[in-house]
């Protein structure tokens, strides 16, 4: 993955240590680690992001944050990947996952009274969280990984492709030389 186009999309860690919601974090923000954009840190930020964007949890870029720095892998990628879920997908996305946590346990249906109001969420909460716990981890593994693959192929890829423009320039330059007599 181009490193610019990443770096055109992320905060500066300048910026980024100086947001109150990871002040918190105070020297850990110095690893050098935690900004170095290379694909292993960049997968792994993402795949941590991808799956926090997941699971039904407050504070998920918080909890982004905190693993990317325990793990040493990118903070700023994982942070942004929580956006995933956001106000627009997050319902649908937690019911997706309640849906497979009802299959996977062999639960029916209990979206017969389904009202998407917060009112019938706390009313039902006792009945929806076993099945909404389950199939966000199973869909927020799975996502995961998937996101470190992929992140890992477009990496390749782009390296793949730079090699090859750089192949075709020397050679190039070499049949130009040998045109020229030098």
């Amino acid at each position: 993955m181009p490193k610019h186009l990443i770096r055109r999309y992320l905060p500066s860690s300048r910026k980024l240590r100086e947001h109150q919601s990871v002040r918190m974090f105070g020297n850990r923000l110095q690893d050098s680690r935690l900004w170095h954009l290379n694909r292993h840190p960049v997968a792994g930020g993402f795949g941590i992001g991808v799956f926090l964007a997941f699971q039904p949890m407050p504070f998920q870029m918080l909890a982004a944050a905190f693993l990317a720095i325990l793990l040493r892998l990118n903070l700023p990628v994982s942070v942004l990947a929580v956006w995933i879920s956001n106000p627009l997908t997050m319902a649908p996305l937690l019911f997706f996952n309640y849906r497979i946590g009802s299959w996977m346990l062999g639960r029916g249906d209990r979206e017969r009274g389904f009202e998407p109001t917060l009112h019938w969420f706390w009313t039902e909460f006792h009945a929806i969280w076993q099945p909404l716990l389950l199939g966000s981890i199973i869909c927020g593994a799975i996502a995961a990984m998937a996101a470190y693959g992929f992140v890992h192929l477009v990496w390749r890829l782009h390296l793949r492709q730079r090699l090859r423009l750089r192949r075709l320039r020397q050679r190039r330059n070499a049949e130009k030389e040998q045109r020229t007599g030098k």
